[in-house]
């Protein structure tokens, strides 16, 4: 195999061997914690402008299998300890440096995972490069940012999906790079699902006429969404309101509210989240190095949820406004069950909403 390099914006270098695609890449580095779901993973919108590092040792040792598939790849680099080549699974399709070559991804294998997650939990989220060299620009490194992701990854036009069985509600869906886990649960919910562009304006979406508004999961900082913000601003209230991740995230800053980015984020399957309401800890799926700051929201709604580790908000519910969001996610194919029902609730909303 070809020699690599992954190279730090500290200095930091690990020499491995080149997988995937024979490329160079720079992007943000971040961990993920999931001992499986690495499709989910690798095919995760949110994971847009990031060079993701799988933090258990052995990787793709069930192939690729695109049923999967949660959305579009979108990771900027791929780093494993060591990669699986074989895969023994009766569902497997290929291997998954095929997976890497195909979408245009380069990797890295054969380094040491675990010290470098040390460094990013000692020193924080960091850029870094996937080089041939010792000795890449690393002005260019230190100078990247992940910017304008969510119209990279959010669909071009509208879709529809229909419910699995007999239509009870409509759903309509913002797409920030939404995970399709999303959608089949919605759907076995007996919900019609409307996929809207990020920037679709909130009048089209109220024409529509939906029983109910979901937000979708995306990457990068929510801020930077000004006019999706403010479309939010004009859809809250409305309708019976849900929203996933950066969803959450986008309903905080168009209610006044105000987002702080984390350390090194909550990347992986294993993320504990205690209930404020039911005292209960929910083990959950999470992706995402920015967190609500749920103090700037304190007339306005109740943060619900709270992540055991850090303290950091996990979820909000605007009671007066209809709505709850959740940093988590629900959907969680690739992880946990535990908070499916939220779709649950969602839908009593609805069904309140059009009893009302």
């Amino acid at each position: 195999m070809k020699k690599a390099y992954l190279i730090l914006s500290n200095g930091t270098v690990f020499e491995g061997c080149k997988i995937g695609a024979d490329c160079e890449s720079i992007g943000e580095v971040v961990f993920t914690t999931g001992m499986v779901g690495y499709l989910e993973t690798l095919t995760d919108p949110s994971y847009a402008g990031q060079i993701v590092v799988q933090t258990f040792p052995l990787i793709g040792n069930y192939g690729v299998i695109p049923d999967d598939f949660e959305g579009k790849c979108a990771v900027k680099g791929y780093i494993v300890r060591e990669l699986c080549n074989y895969p023994s699974n009766f569902r497997s399709e290929y291997n998954l440096d095929e997976f890497l070559k195909s979408h245009g991804i380069c990797g890295i294998c054969g380094i040491d995972t675990r010290l470098l997650t040390r460094i990013l939990r000692e020193e924080g989220v960091m850029n870094g490069i996937i080089s041939d060299s010792k000795e890449p620009d690393m002005e260019a490194v230190k100078n990247y940012k992940v910017q304008s992701v969510v119209e990279k990854v959010s669909s071009d036009s509208l879709s529809v999906f229909p419910a699995d069985n007999c239509k009870k509600y409509r759903v309509a869906l913002i797409d920030y790079g939404f995970k399709g886990s999303i959608i089949k649960c919605l759907q076995s919910r007996a919900c019609e699902v409307l996929v809207f562009p990020h920037n679709t304006p909130s009048e089209e979406v109220l024409k529509a006429e939906p029983d109910g508004i979901m937000l979708s999961n995306g990457p990068g900082d929510p801020a930077e969404n000004l006019y999706e913000i403010k479309q939010i601003k004009k859809l809250i209230g409305k309708k019976p309101m849900f929203g996933i991740c950066l969803g959450h995230q986008l309903t905080a800053l168009a209610l006044g509210g105000k987002t702080v980015k984390l350390k090194y984020g909550h990347h992986g399957a294993n993320q504990p989240v205690n209930d404020t309401f039911l005292k209960r800890t929910y083990i959950t799926s999470q992706n995402h190095g920015y967190a609500v700051v749920s103090d700037t929201l304190k007339n306005i709604g109740r943060e619900i949820f709270i992540n055991a580790n850090d303290g950091s908000c996990e979820g909000m519910s605007y009671k007066d406004l209809n709505a709850f969001t959740v940093q988590f996610h629900p959907e969680a194919n690739g992880g946990p069950h535990d908070t499916e029902f939220l779709f649950d609730r969602f839908v009593e909303m609805m069904e309140e909403n059009r009893n009302a």
